[in-house]
């Protein structure tokens, strides 16, 4: 079954063949000697987003979850070039940056995307040597006190900072952190059901993701759309116990990250053809299987 709420098979075939193509096709690249090294770094940060994307396409279209690779390990190894190379292009260029991304946790987009990895880690259980690796390339230890919390969850000597760096939306899931037990799952519902809307920034400071399947400004036709999912609310519940009830089946709650063995928490779509089995994963028809 579907689990995002638009896409038919055909679009998700589609697209997650367009991930697993471009993410082979791009290890072999920088194998390679490059043709613009200034560009290099960029290259490969770019290459280090598509991983997670295609998790959350593998996971849109249906797939098993045991059938999903986690790739964090290439993540990690691609992100730690990424850095290398950006530092010895920028003292080699005297350049301020080499690489269209601010890497600071007061960048909505890069705290949206580290609260991802942060989430998909916790989800999938990542081994201890990966967690330290991705841990270490955040950074910015006792500067949001959400996500160094969430962090310190399996990090117990994680630095808790007393600001929290993005308060719409990120106050609605502090305020469910900290309430009262029976009070929790009313108040992660709120969190889940305005977080989208309340993502929403203007110009330069909109979220790289956020228009995607939007149905006038980046049709689903276009492709880039990979779902809406609120990793930070899964990331959250797995982190401290939450009862996530009230959020099982919203378009946006991918509920089944955290229910691995099944049934799913999403609700069956009546508008997609039925198909017995999702698509096998990459590793699997790399392997034969």
């Amino acid at each position: 079954m579907i689990r995002a709420p638009i896409g038919n098979f055909d679009y998700w075939d589609e697209w997650v063949k367009f991930s697993e193509d471009r993410i082979k096709e791009d290890l072999e690249r920088i194998s390679t000697p490059s043709k613009n090294p200034v560009y290099r770094p960029q290259f490969i940060f770019n290459l280090t987003m598509e991983f997670p994307r295609a998790v959350l396409r593998y996971y849109s279209r249906g797939d098993l979850l045991s059938e999903i690779p986690q790739n964090f390990d290439s993540l990690l190894d691609t992100w730690e070039l990424s850095n290398k190379l950006a530092k010895e292009i920028c003292l080699q260029h005297n350049l301020e940056t080499c690489r269209d991304w601010h890497f600071s946790l007061s960048d909505l987009n890069h705290y949206n995307w580290c609260f991802w990895l942060v989430g998909l880690a916790l989800c999938l259980d990542i081994p201890d040597d990966q967690w330290q690796r991705l841990i270490l390339l955040i950074g910015e230890e006792g500067e949001d006190v959400l996500l160094d919390r969430v962090i310190a969850s399996r990090q117990s000597d994680r630095k808790i900072g007393t600001n929290l760096l993005h308060k719409k939306p990120y106050q609605r899931l502090l305020t469910a952190l900290n309430a009262p037990e029976n009070e929790q799952p009313e108040l992660l519902r709120l969190f889940v059901e305005n977080w989208y809307k309340e993502l929403d920034r203007k110009g330069k400071d909109q979220l790289w993701w956020y228009i995607y399947g939007d149905p006038e400004k980046h049709p689903l036709e276009m492709g880039s759309y990979f779902g809406r999912w609120c990793l930070e609310a899964v990331a959250v519940v797995k982190a401290f116990g939450i009862d996530d009830k009230l959020c099982l089946g919203h378009e946006h709650y991918p509920g089944d990250l955290l229910r691995p063995e099944g049934p799913t928490t999403h609700p069956i779509r009546q508008d997609t053809d039925v198909r017995n089995t999702p698509g096998k994963s990459w590793f699997k028809k790399l392997l034969g299987k």
